[in-house]
């Protein structure tokens, strides 16, 4: 997934720079590539940093909208898109490790600076002077000779303060800023509230008879968390690293249970971070805004700007792969099931038992094992064949180096260049769970790239991720599963590395939602090619290749469960759309909502007392508001684009260079679809989806 920061749209127009003090935040940075000074920066300086900036800002946005001189495509969109540096390094240092190193000195500082920039952003989309300029501009735009990236960042501009408010007047405008405020204040909430929940749980087994089943690496780590906490025997948390393993392997089913419900409740239980009401008062307050914007819902209000550009249109796409799939899922169900009962299974098949039986399942039809695959897929080698396979594909070059500061200790940094030697960005990598840090993966960036005074600012790319830790006696050996989400993150990180755009807003942070997972799913392909498994995949004590029948065994077992995975994702989806088609508030229990609105999809019986959205963060704190189902569109992108990719070769390089040049490259300075079109010639269809998945 790549997150962004929720105050980006806030901060898209507004302006910097002021003089140097003694706050690092508020000086030029002395480091390699203008790299944040991490080492400096402390949690006492965000607040006044927010503050300054602001104050920069809010002159510079002033200076532009009380110009004497006619406006123009330069001194007003131009200028617009061009102001904000100050302001936007200081949210994107700040946002980030919020995400990633937070406490509770941190949330309080989110949660007093929040309202503030979206005050600011509220003053400059409800500026009548900065409008009438750039109202004046738009309707000039025929005349104005406009390449095709400077019309997109035009009409961007000028959709950002109409979705802005600033056609509203009188009330309506004062009830706009209000909303915007209380929002941003909401997500914040639910972040916080569902980390808490994350972090609250331990599973602490004191019995070694109650590890039967789970592999000697798992407990390892269970012991090492346990004498972190200072605790004798084993612990168990939700986070993934932990809960996955424990899921697949436990044979208690009792503890399964037990870490199921906790994990499926996060933020719903009666207690002070529970979500309900939380998810409620967003889901009403963004359809207010909506139709404050004249919009009959919010979907309808957000999805204006992305590939599927309607509702209807959205909903026919999860329909028509959710009759694909619906057969194959009762099917995988059904064996399951059967499965469980020849191996004793009591009673009905329950959610605790899914990933445990079907483990079990899959290593007897295809005599593999996430166990079986680990000791080839140790973290290191794993990241080198990424990194090689970036440079086989494009020809881009990774050195690690030390003299950029980090944010934690385990972080590490590299400095990218490309073919021809040149910079082309920085990449942090932060690989390992722990308290202060979100749950998942992402991919984000501390800096984007633009032009800046004629001269191109390189990004700052990070990469966050929550895989299986190192032990006392074990390197970190990852599943096959965490082996395709880094290949996913890095094709984020690819997208942001090769940015080739002018302007801000129509480099990769203006990319539309059901877009922007293509560079990260297609990367995933690739986990299961032979040609670049060979050239990594060595077992981390014997240095062994990972042997063919491995190979095999991984791709004949790739689309095991298939219609199960993928009615899960469209269930998603599904939920998504519904809290965003909604025409007036949700007056009933959430859990009997959300329910209805994933109801064709479920297969299992359900659990009283779990629900999924109080934790559901990508679109109640992120940015996938009426786009969850962008991951499965985005499905039918990759798998079209890779099928394009195998007629000429997995590594050939012009097939890359096209895809680089077309589609990594230009961000949102173009409309997607006719980006796709020029690398692939032709419309995409979900006919290469549906034969990679078997579901056809």
């Amino acid at each position: 997934m790549r997150k962004t920061l929720s105050m980006a749209a806030i901060i898209l127009l507004v302006a910097s720079c002021g003089k140097t003090n003694d706050n690092p935040l508020l000086a030029d940075f002395a480091t390699p590539h203008q790299t944040p000074p991490f080492d400096k920066i402390k949690a006492e300086h965000y607040e006044p940093a927010f503050d300054a900036a602001i104050e920069e800002a809010q002159r510079d946005i002033d200076r532009i909208a009380n110009s004497k001189e006619a406006p123009t495509f330069e001194n007003t969109i131009v200028a617009l898109d061009g102001a904000g540096k100050r302001l936007g390094d200081v949210a994107g240092i700040f946002f980030n490790l919020n995400a990633c190193l937070t406490d509770s000195v941190m949330q309080d500082i989110a949660q007093n600076v929040s309202p503030k920039l979206t005050a600011h952003g509220n003053a400059i989309y409800m500026n009548p002077a900065l409008f009438a300029r750039v109202k004046q501009v738009h309707e000039q735009k025929e005349k104005l000779n406009l390449n095709t990236e400077q019309t997109t960042l035009l009409e961007n501009t000028w959709k950002a303060f109409i979705d802005g408010g600033a056609n509203l007047e009188g009330d309506a405008k004062e009830r706009f800023k209000e909303i915007s405020v209380e929002l941003s204040k909401l997500s914040l909430t639910f972040d916080k509230n569902e980390l808490a929940e994350t972090n609250d749980f331990e599973l602490h087994v004191t019995d070694a008879k109650d590890l039967a089943g789970l592999p000697d690496g798992v407990k390892e780590m269970a012991a090492m968390t346990a004498k972190q906490r200072g605790k004798e025997g084993w612990i168990f948390t939700l986070h993934y690293p932990s809960m996955g393993p424990f899921m697949k392997y436990a044979d208690n089913r009792n503890l399964r249970e037990k870490m199921y419900r906790a994990n499926a409740s996060r933020a719903y239980r009666n207690n002070e971070h529970n979500n309900e009401e939380v998810v409620k008062r967003i889901a009403a307050l963004r359809l207010e805004k909506a139709k404050l914007l004249g919009y009959p819902t919010y979907a309808d209000y957000a999805l204006t700007d992305r590939m599927a550009n309607t509702p209807s249109i959205v909903n026919n796409f999860i329909d028509q792969l959710h009759e694909a799939s619906h057969r194959h899922a009762l099917q995988d169900k059904a064996e399951v099931e059967a499965y469980a009962r020849a191996k004793g299974l009591k009673g009905e098949l329950q959610r605790w038992d899914w990933a445990y039986y079907s483990n079990k399942l899959m290593q007897d039809k295809y005599a593999l094992d996430d166990e079986m695959l680990r000791p080839y897929f140790k973290l290191e080698n794993v990241q080198r064949g990424v990194f090689d396979l970036a440079t086989r594909l494009y020809g881009i070059t990774f050195k690690e180096v030390t003299n950029i500061p980090r944010y934690h200790p385990e972080v590490k940094t590299y400095e990218v260049y490309d073919n021809d030697g040149s910079f082309l960005a920085v990449l942090y990598t932060d690989f390992f769970p722990r308290a202060s840090k979100g749950g998942g993966a992402w991919m984000t960036a501390f800096r984007g790239q633009k032009t800046v005074d004629g001269k191109d600012q390189r990004p700052l790319v990070s990469l966050v991720m929550n895989f299986t830790q190192p032990t006392d006696t074990l390197p970190s050996l990852l599943t096959f599963n965490e082996v395709t989400t880094f290949l996913h993150e890095f094709g984020h990180a690819l997208h942001g590395i090769f940015g080739k755009c002018t302007y801000g807003s129509t480099s990769m942070d203006g990319v539309s939602r059901d877009f922007v997972e293509l560079p990260s799913q297609f990367m995933e392909n690739y986990a299961l090619e032979k040609e670049w498994l060979d050239t990594w995949a060595t077992h981390y004590q014997t240095g062994e290749t990972i042997p063919q029948e491995y190979i095999d065994k991984i791709k004949r077992s790739s689309n095991f469960q298939s219609g199960y995975a993928s009615e899960r994702q469209l269930s998603f989806g599904m939920v998504d759309m519904a809290w965003h088609t909604i025409t007036a508030p949700v007056t009933e229990p959430l859990v009997d909502f959300e329910q209805r609105a994933m109801g064709r999809t479920e297969i299992m019986p359900i659990v009283k007392g779990t629900a999924f959205c109080p934790a559901f963060g990508h679109i109640f704190a992120g940015g996938y508001a009426a786009g969850y189902y962008g991951y499965k569109w985005a499905e039918v992108l990759d798998a079209d684009a890779f099928a394009h990719f195998k007629q000429h070769g997995i590594f050939d390089r012009a097939t890359a260079e096209s895809f680089r040049r077309e589609v990594l490259e230009k961000g949102a300075s173009e409309n997607p679809m006719t980006l796709y079109k020029r690398f692939r010639g032709q419309e995409p269809t979900v006919d290469a989806l549906l034969e990679r998945s078997g579901l056809n």
